[in-house]
Order: C-alpha cells, then sequence, then structure tokens
C-alpha cells in the first residue's frame, strides 16, 4: 500500500471510529458531515473520498459501534458462555451507566428503528448474533425464547437509564435478573428440587 493510500486508510479509520462514538453517546442524528470531519481535522469536501454519502457512513458507523458493544459484552462477561454471568453483567449498575461504551443495540435501537433499511439491517444482523450467543449460554435451541431474553434486557436496561429514582433503577435491574434466570438452567450451586410424595388415591 503506497504511502497516500496508507493515510487514506488511517483517516477513515479515525472518521469511522470518531462516528461510532458519537453516534452510541448522542444518538444517529447527531452525526454531522461538517463537524465530524472538523473533529478529526480534515475537511468537508474530503469525506466523499472516504463515502459515498452519509447513509453510507452511518450504516458502517452503526456496524462499528455494535461490534464494538458486542465485544464489551463478551470481555464483562468473561468471554465464557455462562448464562447467569451474562445476566449479571449486562443487568449490572455498571452497565446501565457506561451508554458510550457499552451495548449499541440498547442505546440505539430507537434511532435504528427509524432509520433506513441499510441501518436496521445492520442492527437486525447484531441482534441476531447476540441471540446465537445468548441461546447458547442458556443451554437452549429455542431461538424464540433467547430472543425474548435478549429483548427483555435491552429492554430492562432502556427503562432502566430513565428512571430518576437510584433505587427504582436497581431494584428494576435486581428483579429482570430474578426473573430472566428462570429461563436458563439451573445455578450450578442451586439445591436439587426437592419431589413431592406421590399422592394416595382417596378410597
Amino acid at each position: 500500500m503506497g504511502h497516500s493510500q496508507a493515510d487514506k486508510a488511517r483517516n477513515r479509520e479515525r472518521i469511522l471510529a470518531q462516528a461510532a462514538e458519537q453516534l452510541r453517546d448522542a444518538g444517529l442524528e447527531s452525526v454531522s458531515v461538517g463537524p465530524l470531519m472538523r473533529s478529526v481535522g480534515l475537511t468537508h469536501g474530503g469525506f466523499y473520498g472516504h463515502f459515498a454519502s452519509r447513509s453510507e457512513l452511518l450504516a458502517q458507523a452503526l456496524a462499528r459501534a455494535l461490534q464494538d458493544g458486542e465485544a464489551a459484552s463478551r470481555a464483562a462477561s468473561g468471554g465464557t458462555a455462562d448464562y447467569a454471568r451474562l445476566l449479571r453483567s449486562y443487568l449490572s449498575r455498571a452497565h446501565r451507566d457506561m451508554r458510550r461504551t457499552g451495548c449499541a443495540i440498547a442505546a440505539l435501537a430507537g434511532d435504528v428503528a427509524r432509520a433506513d433499511e441499510a441501518s436496521r439491517e445492520v442492527m437486525s444482523q447484531a441482534i441476531d448474533r447476540v441471540t446465537a450467543r445468548t441461546a447458547r449460554a442458556m443451554g437452549s435451541d429455542d431461538e424464540a425464547q433467547a430472543l425474548f431474553v435478549v429483548s427483555a434486557m435491552i429492554g430492562t436496561l432502556l427503562v432502566s437509564r430513565v428512571l430518576t429514582d437510584p433505587a427504582r433503577s436497581d431494584a428494576l435491574l435486581a428483579t429482570a435478573r430474578e426473573q430472566l434466570a428462570a429461563c436458563g438452567p439451573p445455578a450450578a450451586d442451586a439445591p436439587p428440587k426437592r419431589r413431592r410424595p406421590a399422592r394416595r388415591a382417596t378410597p
């Protein structure tokens, strides 16, 4: 790769990284070409040497943000297919308070639902990946149930960020962890369920 091509690739990476961070923090509509290019020390006109349109930039920045969010989620859960740990890490105070670096699906789903088809497809594929990972952690091949769990986790995280009372927000996260735990395998240290004695037939 020649010097100019290497510079172009580095500049494109800077634009994508900045756009991904910005949209996770403030939403899709916060990304404007002029201010974005100035923030990375480039000119407005140079934008079209990297992307055909703002829509193309948004779709690619969204994909980057989602990939970064998935990597952060895997790291937070230890990179293992442990359902209990997944719930604890996703539905936690720390994740609630890290909007810029946490799950990009939760941060951007509302915006993407109103976006163009390209952006919705990018997020749909990310949801599919998270759902497959969740199903493995659950030890289940029931895709519908895994999608329900993913949707419940995302919805809970969103509402917990909206609530202004920290105690209510914490309680919501704790309740969701408890309720969703029932959808997965029993905890390793859970006591075995006691079998009820058979009832005798009444003569």
